[in-house]
This record gives C-alpha cells, structure tokens and sequence, in this order.
C-alpha cells in the first residue's frame, strides 16, 4: 500500500491562534491536548487533519500549494462572508457575473486559500 496523508503541516507564529481559525473555518476542533503557547496545534475536521507549527521565520512569498474550499450547507458568498468574520481577509476577489468563479482569502497569518462555488451552485 502506498502512503497516506496524514496531515497538511503549515508554519507559522502561532500555533493555537491559528489552529483556533481553522477549527472554527472547517467546524471542526483543536486536539484535546493543545493550548495557548505550544508549539504545535492539530485541528482534525470531517475528512482532513491539520498541523500548525510554531516558527520563528514570517511568511515571506507566496503559498505554492493551497486549499481549496467548497461549502457543504451554504453558498460561497455566504461562507466567504462568514470566513471574513473568523478574520480571513481577501486576497483576490475572482467571482463572475454570471455566479462562477472564486475568492482568494488569507487566514490571519497570510496563508492563501480559495472558497469555490458549493456543489448545489454548480449543478444549476
């Protein structure tokens, strides 16, 4: 059997604070044995697991892998409205007139990640 992911691992300058936005971003949650100043925080959500790392070094470029989202139980917009609330910010903006199309957000560090279209939009 070939290898498996087991997570997605991402630097950054805070581990809890950013664990804290993915978990609320995916609905899902911090490991039970992460707190505030630890040096690494797993979120585990339906289908995925990540792992932030605490590092001295700041984002310096842009991300070469990223992820892509697309919402289960709402629209894009709503959930890039509701993702911008948790304190994403836009990066991009490359939705349509016609409803297709994408938004580029930043979590609170910098990393970039898209929200797609859900798939009740793209079946219309």
């Amino acid at each position: 059997m070939a290898s498996l992911i087991r997570h997605i691992t991402f630097d950054c300058s805070d581990a809890y604070s950013l664990g804290q936005f993915w978990a609320a971003a995916l609905d899902g949650s911090l490991a039970d044995d992460d707190f505030p100043g630890d040096p690494e925080a797993l979120v585990t959500a339906p289908g995925m697991a990540l792992l932030f790392v605490t590092v001295p070094d700041p984002k310096t470029i842009k991300n070469r892998v990223h992820m892509d989202l697309q919402p289960q139980d709402r629209t894009r917009d709503e959930e890039v409205e509701r993702i911008l609330a948790l304190g994403a910010t836009v990066f991009g903006d490359h939705r349509n007139a016609d409803g297709t199309g994408w938004v580029t957000l930043a979590d609170p560090e910098g990393n970039e990640f898209c929200v797609e279209r859900s798939a009740a939009e793209r079946a219309k």
